[in-house]
């Protein structure tokens, strides 16, 4: 491929997507290709498909259709389709969409090179079969200059009866502590300060890699990664996601209490406050149990902040079972819950079952858990209002010029003056002084980090 095409990503779904996006777009500048803003001027265009919601979807097959119409005028446009819907589907997007070069999974993304010398060739390529995911050693395009994502482990061993993750993303595959630490001593050295561990069940780390200790644990849990971890130089803050009940340890959120550079932010979905929804859903554990999760949490971290996912009106679900899911939420108070109502995906139990709701029901359930969302986000931001915190600067304020953004430890985004060019990557004391329900602002006091 010449030096002078250019290339265009767009990114569909979760934070796995957007890391897997940003290798590839690693790759794609490693061989020479430059990054093009407009889809429709460059001449590879990639979409990493998201295949949890069917909108998603709908919405890759909309913009594959005028990339076709372009590829009919041009045949030296390359159309590269990854990620979740690209397994998924398989052949399927081949026929459905001919003009498309390369059809490849999500653990094919570290492959992309190769792939694309197979299309050169003059070869029409599907990548799908399941593989084992080596050691990374590309260097990804990030998108952030200040905060960083780092695959910890690829896959799912879950069977929830909704989700299409463990047929698109296969099984668990942990990388090692060493090679995890190798990458954040690099993102240190290159400036960065804030890293998110990803995982589609981030809790089952390890569980793969070999080791016991002399008292007949498991070693290599995430909480032993946060330990082995903590101390990279430069790395200010430390995340994690996502994590899932089943698996979430007292010890883990003992780790997260001693471990000053780890924040105060657990994103723990809870899916549905009903025990008979959450069998159905193949969860693995009850609503008691949730509720017992983050009562250990606010004990160890009294004032850490919660976020959860929830799915609504899936199949069978009554209205009193939707009022119990309703209730947990009165009882715990989220920071911010994403929602979703349930949307049937082609290869799950779930969507093979009699029982659907109708979408007339489906948006009312929706719009109510989103009045209630709204409602506590806004009830949690209340208790910053006057509060000193320690913001992370990541850019300026789209809106407002002189303003610069970042979040806090508790992952609430926040507007303040300044001068980007000056506290761009820097922690910055803010005194809060305006609150809304998913965003704060303040004034800066005098000393920065």
């Amino acid at each position: 491929m010449s030096e002078s095409r250019r290339y265009h990503v767009t990114t569909f779904g979760c934070q796995m997507n957007k890391a897997d996006s940003e290798r590839m777009a690693g790759i794609l500048e490693a061989m020479g290709m430059q990054w093009e803003e407009d889809p429709l001027q460059a001449d590879v265009v990639l979409y990493n498909t998201c295949s949890i919601r069917d909108s998603a979807e709908q919405k890759v097959y909309s913009y594959l259709g005028k990339q076709a119409k372009r590829k009919r005028k041009n045949p030296n446009l390359t159309l590269v389709v990854a990620g979740c819907v690209a397994q998924q589907e398989g052949e399927q997007l081949l026929r459905r969409v001919p003009e498309l070069d390369l059809v490849m999974g999500p653990q094919y993304a570290n492959q992309l090179e190769s792939l694309l010398a197979q299309v050169d060739q003059g070869n029409q390529v599907v990548a799908t079969d399941p593989v084992h995911i080596m050691e990374d050693i590309t260097k990804p395009r990030r998108d952030s200059e200040v905060t960083a994502w780092v695959n910890v482990i690829y896959g799912c061993n879950e069977r929830c009866t909704y989700c299409v993750v463990p047929g698109v993303r296969g099984l668990e595959q942990s990388r090692t502590p060493a090679a995890i630490r190798a990458e954040m001593v690099e993102l240190g050295e290159q400036g960065y300060t804030e890293v998110t561990l990803l995982g589609q069940n981030i809790d089952a780390y390890g569980r793969d890699l070999p080791g016991i200790t002399a008292e007949g644990r498991r070693e290599n849990t995430l909480t032993d990664l946060l330990y082995t971890i903590h101390d990279v130089p430069g790395i200010e803050r430390i995340r994690f996601a996502t994590s899932h009940p089943r698996y979430f340890t007292e010890r883990l959120v003992q780790a997260c209490a001693e471990l000053p550079k780890v924040c105060e932010h657990f994103h723990i979905p809870f899916q549905s406050g009903n025990n008979d929804v959450l069998k159905a859903m193949g969860r693995g554990y009850t609503r008691e149990k949730y509720q017992r999760i983050i009562d250990t949490v606010r004990r160890y971290v009294p004032d850490a902040s919660i976020s959860a996912d929830v799915i609504v009106a899936f199949p069978g679900e009554t209205e009193a079972q939707f009022q119990d899911t309703l209730s947990l939420m009165e009882d715990i108070v989220f920071d911010m819950v994403n929602t979703a109502a349930y949307s049937p995906r082609p290869g799950t139990p779930a969507a093979e079952w009699a029982n659907q709701l109708d979408e007339v029901t489906k948006q009312d359930r929706l719009q109510r858990i989103n009045q209630l969302v709204n409602q506590q986000a806004e009830v949690r931001s209340r208790r910053y209002l006057g509060r000193t915190e320690t913001v992370l600067v990541e850019a300026a304020n789209p809106k407002d010029p002189t303003q610069v953004m970042g979040r806090t430890r508790g992952n609430r985004l926040t507007f303040f003056p300044g001068d980007i060019r000056e506290l761009k990557g820097k922690i910055v004391p803010v005194t809060i002084q305006e609150i809304r329900a998913f965003s704060l602002t303040g004034v800066p006091c005098l000393v920065t980090a």
